[in-house]
């Protein structure tokens, strides 16, 4: 499962093993002044959508990067069952490769939380 890190200027997300094979990369780091918007959500299956590079067991998990013929481009790494973290970033601040990433991490309201305090202490 996907850890993620934050600091007063950095999200670090950093990918496992399996995960490294479906996103295409061990990590993603985006600066804190490239997230528009942080989100806690329940069920972070449900906002993968579009064309897809990846791995579906339908249900239970998506991995890869979703959004290939159209619509906000994807990183994902979600479980069913685990808290997610939806965020929406500003595509330059990937290089121009995403507009979002969706995770599952059991800590996830707590990253949310401190996703939200340094984008305040930013502002």
């Amino acid at each position: 499962m996907a850890s993620v890190t934050v600091t007063d200027e950095l999200v670090d997300i950093r990918f496992t093993g399996w995960e490294r094979i479906w996103t295409g990369r061990e990590r993603l780091a985006v600066p804190v002044d490239g997230v528009r918007h942080a989100v806690l959500v329940a069920d972070p299956l449900r906002l993968a959508r579009g064309g897809r590079r990846g791995v579906v067991v339908s249900g239970y998990l998506k991995i890869g990067v979703w959004g290939l013929f159209g619509g906000p481009r994807q990183l994902v790494a979600a479980r069913r069952g685990e808290p997610g973290l939806h965020l929406v970033l500003d595509q330059a601040a990937t290089g121009g490769r995403f507009d979002e990433v969706v995770l599952s991490d059991p800590a996830a309201p707590r990253v949310a939380d401190a996703i939200a305090r340094a984008m305040a202490a930013r502002a």
